[in-house]
């Protein structure tokens, strides 16, 4: 099978590309200094290549991406980095060997009811998402001991850092940002400081373990950072109309990740993104069926729109991967 016989829409990643992509982060973060997230690709098959590079423990955002990784062999050592107060849902993976974050007494009942045994505190470093007060760490993990759970230690994600696309700052706020953490982790104790992400992979040395994901087919958005990780993912489009100055392909909003802004195509100008289509501005003359290849600002969302990922070698197509990990 080749590029050309894909019907567009269609996820790429080139092959060599994302083998660069894990070799490289496996000789700058090998074994367990890196916690891959899988929230980033939802592809257990990938996930079992960057096994293969050294990286035996995963970070999930969903149940069912730790249940998917767990039944599919690679469930040895799980972390869900996300709040879940549905006992019953989480009492799914009570089973495997699993850490989960809470950040509040009814996380913490939920973990407990659910029968899981492992938890870390997450913590709030900067970004206002999940996470409790840095100086509310210590109260909630002596509240988790009394609930019968081991308090492995701490998280806390520094995602209002990690996309700074000046280096100084990034390292400077990724400091802050873990001196929070290491104040919480004072009062927790634990083995485990798990946090960081792909833009900061190689400037937090305070955590144990780094929880990045993009890396492995990284976006245009994290391509600004001077990462020494290659774009692998595009979508693979066909050109279905030219206008006056512009033209059309087929994909759009429901195959494109857009909160980190439009995607780029080679060779042209994106003006916007509907529904199913791309409307641009070409450096060069296309015609109508003419494929293309869009790259993707944000890699976890545009995944997270389609069934399948096929893997590239030049023009032919070597595999196709199910994003089996999709959905809640």
């Amino acid at each position: 099978m080749y590029l050309g016989d894909v019907a567009t829409p269609a996820l790429v990643a080139d092959g060599p590309t994302l083998e660069y992509n894990l070799r490289t982060m496996a000789e700058r973060l090998p074994g367990a200094r890196l916690r891959p997230h899988v929230k980033a690709h939802k592809c257990t098959a990938l996930a079992k290549l960057q096994r293969q590079f050294g990286h035996r423990a995963f970070c999930c955002a969903t149940v069912r991406e730790a249940r998917g990784l767990a039944e599919a062999g690679l469930g040895e050592d799980l972390l869900l980095a996300n709040e879940v107060v549905d006992h019953e849902r989480l009492a799914q993976i009570r089973h495997w060997p699993v850490l989960v974050a809470v950040d509040s007494d009814d996380t913490i009942a939920a973990a407990a009811r659910a029968g899981i045994r492992r938890v870390l505190i997450d913590v709030n470093v900067g970004l206002p998402r999940c996470g409790c007060a840095p100086e509310a760490a210590g109260r909630l993990a002596d509240q988790a001991r009394r609930a019968g759970l081991d308090v492995a230690g701490v998280m806390g994600y520094e995602g209002h850092v990690v996309g700074i696309e000046d280096r100084a700052l990034r390292q400077q706020l990724c400091e802050e940002a873990m001196n929070c953490l290491l104040a919480a982790h004072r009062e927790v104790g634990g083995a485990i400081v798990s946090a960081g992400g792909t833009g900061t992979f190689d400037l937090n040395r305070w955590a144990t373990e780094i929880q990045a994901g993009s890396y492995a087919l990284m976006d245009t958005q994290y391509a600004k950072l001077g990462l020494p990780f290659r774009q692998a993912l595009f979508l693979w489009a066909t050109v279905i109309s030219i206008g006056n100055g512009y033209a059309v392909a087929d994909c759009g909003l429901k195959g494109l990740g857009m909160d980190h802004g439009n995607p780029t195509i080679d060779d042209g100008q994106v003006l916007f993104c509907s529904d199913e289509h791309i409307t641009f501005v070409p450096g060069r003359r296309v015609r109508v069926g003419e494929k293309i290849k869009v790259w993707p600002a944000h890699v976890d969302p545009t995944v997270a729109y389609h069934e399948r990922l096929y893997i590239s070698e030049g023009e032919r197509i070597i595999e196709a991967w199910p994003i089996d990990l999709r959905g809640w």
